[in-house]
C-alpha cells in the first residue's frame, strides 16, 4: 500500500461532489522553498493554471525564514493553501517543532490546506507529519524517494562534474524519483479535494545502485563517471571539512538498511501515468550542458 486513507466519510462525500473536487483559483498559495528543486516547479505549474502564487524564501517578498517566526505571518497574508517544504530535512533536530508551530500559525491565519513534502522511510519525519496533521488543516502528506535532480543540482553536482561520485552507500539501491513528478502530485494535492487526508509515497519506476547511476551519467555525458563507495566515518569527515551538517550522513542510512529498496506507485495512483525514468532525466539534463566540464 502506498496510500494511507483517513477521514473516509469526509473524502467519500467530497468524491461524489463534482463541484467540490476541484478548488477555485481564489486565494494565494504559499510555496515554501519556491526557488528549490520541487517548489519552483510547483509554483510554475500553479501559475500556469492562473492561480495566485507567493514564493516563500528568505529573498521573497515578503521574506520567509523557517528560523524567524516573525516572517511567517506576513508571508501567510491572504493565503488559503501552503506547500510546506523544510530545509535541510524534516528528520533534522528541531524540524518537527517548527513545522507544527508553522502549521498552527497558518491555520490561524486562514490557510485551510497544507501539503507537506516528507521522506520515504524517515521515521524522524513522522513527528513533523503528525504536528502538521494536528493543526486542523486539510492535509496531504507526500513522501518522496531521493530526487533525480540531486545529480544536476546541489548535492551531487560537483561530484558528477569531477567524474567521481564518492558516497557511503556501498551497494545499496534507491528508487530515484523526478521532481517534475513530485510537483505534479503536489499540485494535484493542493487543488483537488480528493487528496485531502491522504499520504502518498513516491518513487521512480526502477531501483538503481549508485554504480548504475554512474553508468547512466557516463553514457549521456560521453565521459567516465565513476562511483567510489567510502566508509561512513570518512564521509562525515568530508562533511565537516566542507562546513556541512553531519546529520546529512544519517540520511544515507535510509538506503543502506534497505527500507526503501522497493518501488511504490504513488505517482501513478495520483496522476494516472507511470513515473519518469532516470535515463530520461539524465539525457535531458546532459543536453543543458550542466555536466560539461569544459564550460566551467
Amino acid at each position: 500500500m502506498t496510500k494511507t486513507t483517513t477521514h473516509h466519510t469526509e473524502n467519500d462525500t467530497r468524491a461524489t461532489d463534482a463541484v467540490a473536487r476541484h478548488a477555485d483559483a481564489g486565494g494565494v498559495t504559499l510555496v515554501i522553498g519556491g526557488t528549490g528543486k520541487t517548489g519552483r516547479k510547483v509554483a510554475e505549474r500553479l501559475a500556469a493554471q492562473g492561480r495566485p502564487v507567493r514564493v516563500g524564501s528568505r529573498r521573497g517578498e515578503p521574506a520567509f525564514d523557517w528560523n524567524d517566526p516573525e516572517t511567517w505571518l506576513p508571508a501567510l497574508e491572504d493565503v488559503d493553501r501552503v506547500y510546506v517544504t523544510y530545509y535541510p530535512d524534516l528528520a533534522f533536530p528541531g524540524a518537527a517543532v517548527q513545522v507544527a508551530a508553522f502549521a498552527e500559525a497558518a491555520v490561524a491565519a486562514g490557510a485551510r490546506r497544507l501539503v507537506l513534502l516528507s521522506g520515504r522511510g524517515e521515521e524522524a519525519a513522522r513527528t513533523a507529519e503528525d504536528g502538521l496533521k494536528a493543526s486542523g488543516a486539510d492535509w496531504t502528506i507526500v513522501r518522496s524517494s531521493w530526487f533525480n535532480q540531486n545529480f544536476d543540482q546541489s548535492f551531487f553536482l560537483d561530484s558528477v562534474r569531477a567524474g567521481e561520485i564518492v558516497l557511503p552507500t556501498a551497494d545499496a539501491v534507491e528508487a530515484f524519483v523526478d521532481t517534475g513528478d513530485i510537483a505534479d502530485v503536489v499540485v494535484a494535492a493542493l487543488t483537488d479535494d480528493r487528496h485531502i487526508g491522504e499520504t502518498y509515497e513516491l518513487s521512480g519506476p526502477r531501483l538503481l545502485g549508485f554504480d548504475d547511476v554512474a553508468a547512466e551519467l557516463s553514457k549521456v555525458t560521453g565521459r567516465e563517471i565513476a562511483y567510489a563507495p567510502i566508509p561512513m566515518e570518512d564521509y562525515r569527515a568530508v562533511l565537516r571539512e566542507n562546513g556541512l551538517p553531519e546529520e546529512f550522513a544519517e540520511l544515507f542510512t535510509l538506503i543502506l538498511d534497505g527500507r526503501n529498496a522497493h518501488l511504490v506507485n504513488g505517482v501513478e495512483e495520483v496522476l494516472g501515468r507511470p513515473p519518469r525514468d532516470f535515463s530520461d532525466f539524465a539525457r535531458e539534463a546532459a543536453a543543458t550542458g550542466v555536466w560539461d566540464v569544459e564550460a566551467l
